[in-house]
């Protein structure tokens, strides 16, 4: 559960009772902090019934592949026919789209197996595998075999210099899947990067306008954590519809700084780096100036802070120690770019004292580890805005 210490601190006056009675309850205010959970608490078991029917009906659309039978579900064997088969060129074909969505779930599959390398979470098996998509009649529907299918069936055939031909398995040649990286689950179990896997996999299905970008993994790690770990069992059990759906409303509203055509729109990346360093320029002068003399300019630095919500600079702890404070502000967007100059200032004496070498180095492994310290100095920053 995201802490809530700052949550009362932005919230409207009429807003103080409804809130109070979810913490008198020890209810999840995280949902509500993301937009999930109506702030109406008696309309929450039906609404979470509701979506939890939405989601399951998302995986046996989404996930479950072309011919695979679901007979315990009621849906009939759909064979291999001529209308419709793997070499079908159509691009109706369900097949077609099928190998389609194969070429996004590589890319998914590569970050997920790595997240938060520094602790076992995400390499442990879940308490509440999805018995849906585990169903022994239904093989090959997994995520994971999926992908192995794909990487490992296929061979790369390489000719030395010699003529002698050497024929490797693609997924072994590039190393995708070290014997060492995480432990092989038995049948039944799966891991909770898994979870995340099929999470961003619907997701990306669902928005094929922007589909899945390399950092999305890092956005929706924490929020599942949160929910996976909660001491309530039955919000852990619904951990991962109860996260889609967070991090679908986390990215209407964060989205645009994954979508490349806008990066020099207002709405863009670009702009809201720009921002930091006009706000830099506003609270120290002198500090700005040094970074603009050194040419240190702020996509070296901030894109990987704003876009990935500053997810990749802290122990997962301190992500979420931050991203309370961040989603319990009316503004929070606008907050995150007091941050993010309250990092710079933070460390101004070291930045002012160093060549570019240096001043890159700490910039793209940002020295200070206690976020109560930034958090404290970004509501500095605001007050006096």
């Amino acid at each position: 559960m995201f802490l809530i210490q700052c949550v009362v601190l932005t919230l409207p006056q009429t807003a103080w009772t409804q809130m109070f009675s979810l913490l008198v309850f020890c209810l999840p205010p995280s949902q509500i902090l993301l937009n999930y959970l109506p702030v109406d608490q008696t309309q929450w078991e039906s609404f979470l019934k509701k979506q939890r029917e939405v989601y399951s009906q998302f995986l046996k659309e989404m996930i479950i592949q072309p011919g695979i039978a679901k007979a315990n579900l009621g849906l009939s064997r759909e064979d291999v026919t001529m209308e419709d088969h793997p070499l079908n060129p159509n691009p109706d074909s369900r097949w077609n789209t099928y190998f389609k969505d194969n070429e996004i779930l590589l890319q998914i599959d590569k970050d997920v197996r790595r997240l938060y390398p520094d602790m076992a979470f995400f390499q442990r098996p879940t308490e509440y595998p999805c018995q849906l998509i585990l169903d022994p009649q239904n093989d090959y529907e997994t995520l994971r075999r999926r992908v192995e299918q794909t990487t490992l069936k296929s061979q790369t055939v390489n000719c030395n210099r010699s003529g002698v031909t050497n024929v490797s398995s693609p997924g072994k040649a590039l190393n995708l899947y070290p014997s060492n990286e995480y432990e092989v689950l038995p049948n039944g179990s799966e891991a909770h990067w898994e979870v995340v896997e099929r999470i961003l996999f619907i997701y990306a299905k669902l928005n094929p306008g922007i589909a899945y970008v390399q950092g999305m993994n890092e956005i929706v790690g924490p929020i599942y954590y949160t929910f996976a770990t909660d001491p309530n069992s039955e919000w852990k059990e619904h951990a991962e519809a109860d996260t889609f759906f967070c991090f679908t409303n986390l990215m209407s509203e964060n989205r645009d700084n994954f979508i490349k055509s806008l990066d020099d729109s207002q709405c863009g990346i670009t702009y809201k780096m720009e921002s930091v360093y006009s706000m830099l320029k506003d609270k120290d002068m002198e500090l700005y100036l040094k970074l603009e003399e050194q040419n240190i300019k702020p996509q070296y630095f901030t894109f990987r802070w704003l876009t990935l919500l500053l997810s990749q600079e802290f122990l997962l702890p301190d992500v979420i120690r931050i991203w309370d404070t961040l989603f319990s502000d009316q503004d929070r967007f606008h907050f995150l770019i007091l941050v993010c100059c309250a990092m710079l200032i933070l460390i101004r004496d070291n930045l002012l004292a160093g060549d570019f070498t240096v001043n890159m180095r700490l910039l793209q492994d940002y020295p200070i580890s206690d976020v109560h310290t930034i958090l404290t100095k970004a509501k500095e920053l605001q007050d006096t805005s």
